[in-house]
């Protein structure tokens, strides 16, 4: 059935970057479609007899008012992977983002809630913002990046959501032969540049030569990285300080979201002095330090991260703080090794995009904390651990989401979670 295309009306927006639409019974899921209009869709993935089918809006029959060209020539069926929404407004995808975070809410926490996805900013038309780009690379060296749900690369010349200073450096423009991929790091606030190239088996990293001057790393495919040249890491300013981040570590992608999350977490939990907080997946201590700032000399703040990389970073980044103490171990386990009786006033967790799971809530609900901010990248395991929260005694009290990553079906929450009893 792929490649039979048929003509649908657009339904409304759903989790992934993606319309649904129905045709013969079945649900379509349509990319580069927006709800409301006509179009004639080419199925991509599918067979008769499967309960729904995924394809491409290859023709406009009625286009929706909040349609625009899309700014890359990159962007399309059949091209690019990367990003979702070019064809619509920043306000719409903003719109559609919100709808789906309330749909997920509804549907797994039986919450009912207005959302707004608020825009950071710097990035009015949503392009120019991403710090670290993963570039791929095919047989014959060229720079890309990959297809929608596929390995196949697309070769580009040009990131339209790239940073400038991740486009200055120029790796678009050059061969990398026996290269599986290199990855672009532009450090927000300092001149850091580095360049994570990663070789095919049986190749070498190449002298790298480009435009602007960058520290290279080599990449084992793994997230792991050794210093070939300069340094191991950049330096990241965000609240009023500079940050160690090494190699291919976790730091947030666009310019303005390390300030905008830290801010809405405080605002969520309003640590006061002398409170005992934990950070889980803490990564490089992005939120262990104002926690510790707020809660002062007489409090404590326990941060926990399982890679030890980031727990090196965070040890440097939180030296100035005596009052966090910094645990390397996974969440589940570092939560059932804490001390009989131990509580907690505030948590914080930042988990991965499956979220943290039930055994983790009930762990962190065990602490009995008055306030719990939960960062979240997908809204689905968001919305799964709200209800897990709410069986354990935790309401949503309040909800912040942010585009911090326009033109992709991307959305960042913050969570804000309450004791019923409080």
């Amino acid at each position: 059935m792929a490649g039979q295309r048929f003509e649908v009306e657009i339904g409304p927006v759903a989790h992934g970057g993606f319309c649904v639409a129905r045709y013969e019974g079945r649900a379509v899921f349509v990319r580069h479609a927006l709800p409301g209009e006509r179009v004639v869709v080419e199925v991509t993935e599918g067979a008769e007899g499967d309960r729904f089918l995924r394809g491409d809006a290859v023709e406009i029959l009625l286009a929706s008012p909040d349609r625009v060209e899309a700014p890359c020539r990159f962007a399309g069926p059949g091209k690019c992977g990367g990003c979702d929404w070019q064809h619509a407004t920043p306000q719409a995808q903003r719109r559609m983002k919100a709808a789906v975070v309330a749909e997920q809410l509804r549907r797994l926490a039986k919450i009912d809630r207005e959302v707004v996805v608020e825009e950071l900013p710097g990035t009015p038309d949503g392009l120019g913002w991403r710090t670290r780009v993963q570039f791929a690379i095919d047989d014959e060296g060229r720079v890309g990046l990959r297809k929608h749900r596929s390995h196949e690369i697309v070769p580009v010349d040009h990131c339209v959501i790239a940073s400038p200073d991740v486009e200055q450096a120029g790796v678009e423009s050059r061969a990398w032969p026996g290269m599986a991929g290199v990855e672009v790091i532009a450090a927000t606030g300092s001149s850091d540049r580095t360049v994570v190239v990663t070789p095919r088996a049986g190749h070498r990293v190449p002298l790298v030569e480009l435009d602007v001057p960058v520290s290279v790393l080599r990449g084992d495919g793994k997230g792991g990285t050794q210093r070939i040249h300069g340094r191991g890491h950049v330096r990241e300013v965000a609240l009023g300080q500079t940050w160690k981040v090494s190699g291919s570590g976790f730091w947030q992608v666009h310019p303005a979201a390390a300030d905008a999350l830290a801010a809405a977490v405080l605002d969520a939990v309003k640590p006061r002095p002398g409170e005992t907080a934990m950070d889980l997946y803490c990564g490089v201590g992005l939120f262990a330090a104002p926690l510790a700032a707020a809660v002062g000399a007489d409090g404590e703040v326990v941060a926990v991260e399982a890679d030890a990389a980031a727990l090196a970073d965070a040890s440097a980044n939180l030296a100035g703080f005596e009052q966090v103490v910094l645990v390397e171990e996974r969440v589940d386990r570092a939560l059932d090794q804490a001390p009989e009786g131990f509580e907690a006033e505030v948590v914080v967790l930042d988990p991965p995009r499956s979220g943290a799971g039930r055994a983790v809530v009930d762990r962190i609900a065990a602490l009995k904390p008055r306030a719990i901010a939960y960062v979240a990248c997908d809204p689905a395991a968001l919305a799964r651990d709200t209800a897990y929260f709410a069986e354990r005694g935790y309401t949503l009290a309040d909800l912040r989401a942010f585009d911090l990553f326009p033109m992709t079906h991307h959305v960042e929450c913050v969570a804000t979670l309450v004791r019923d009893d409080r």
